[in-house]
């Protein structure tokens, strides 16, 4: 039988209840006004936190909430560089005498690497 009952309907797809006896949420209207000229209006519930920028139905800018109230500016961080990340973790004396280092290392490979094309060659002379 219940076979038959559901038979032809699209399960999920539809609610068979109706609204009677039902309470909404409380809502709020909220207009916005585009810089096209275009102006409408958004539904948000009474306890939300309304936002001042919401994009225009009709043309997709980015309209103004015309109740007036302008929004505080965000405080932005100034981006920070390699340098200064640097800066944060070592003093200029200590990079001087990192620099110092590398370059005794960079030397030392060279002066290597030189005793090695002169061995070479010298092998290859005699």
């Amino acid at each position: 039988m219940a076979e038959r009952a559901l038979r032809g309907t699209r399960l999920g797809a539809t609610s068979y209840e109706n609204d009677r006896n039902t309470d909404l949420a409380p809502r709020q209207e909220v207009p916005f006004d585009c810089p096209n000229g275009h102006h409408f209006s958004v539904p948000f519930a009474a306890e939300a936190e309304l936002p001042h920028m919401w994009e225009c139905r009709v043309c997709g800018a980015m309209a103004t909430a015309s109740t007036g109230e302008s929004p505080s500016p965000k405080k932005v961080k100034p981006p920070r560089s390699h340098w200064d990340m640097l800066m944060e973790r070592r003093t200029v004396e200590d990079l001087e005498a990192v620099l110092a280092e590398r370059l005794e290392v960079v030397k030392e490979r060279r002066a290597m690497e030189a005793r090695a094309i002169a061995d070479v060659t010298n092998r290859r002379s005699a």
